[in-house]
């Protein structure tokens, strides 16, 4: 099976992993950092917002049984894209709207969703599009977290 990935960042990373896991297609989710300057930040740290990192979902997915296309229709209906650096009550940079493409056709496809959303808010559309850079696993608790029980009163 041939699988690609894709990153998004919705706000707190425990409901945007279980939006993204619960799609067909979806081989395996992630939760974790991406897009700043430290290595190897933990969670405490990325709380801070300092670290630059934005709390993300690295999402693998067999594109024979779902689109990277399909993917992004999920990322504009799961959070308020028209937020700065804000989803809910999770407020700071960690929590910003943002999709880190892989490639060039994720970048395009991204930007071509973007513009068609525009439309549909009232304020402009905040989310980043920017490439993905190394993505830092979050620590083992944060990893499918409501599918083990936590917490479900995330944004989503």
């Amino acid at each position: 099976m041939k699988t690609e990935k894709a990153t998004f960042a919705a706000g707190c990373f425990w409901g945007v992993e279980e939006a993204f896991r619960a799609l067909p297609g979806v081989v395996e989710t992630r939760v974790g950092y991406t897009g700043g300057h430290s290595k190897n930040p933990t969670y405490k740290e990325v709380c801070t917002d300092t670290t630059g990192h934005a709390e993300a979902v690295e999402v693998t997915f067999d594109p024979s049984k779902t689109s990277y296309e399909k993917l992004l229709e999920k990322f504009w209906e799961i959070h308020d894209p028209t937020t700065l650096n804000r989803q809910g009550p999770d407020v700071g940079s960690q929590y910003r709207s943002a999709i880190f493409y892989q490639h060039e056709d994720q970048k395009k496809l991204a930007e071509i969703s973007k513009v068609g959303k525009r439309g549909e808010h009232k304020n402009p559309i905040v989310t980043e599009i920017t490439q993905a850079t190394e993505f830092y696993p979050a620590e083992d608790y944060h990893q499918k977290y409501i599918l083990k029980g936590g917490s479900s009163a995330c944004h989503v």
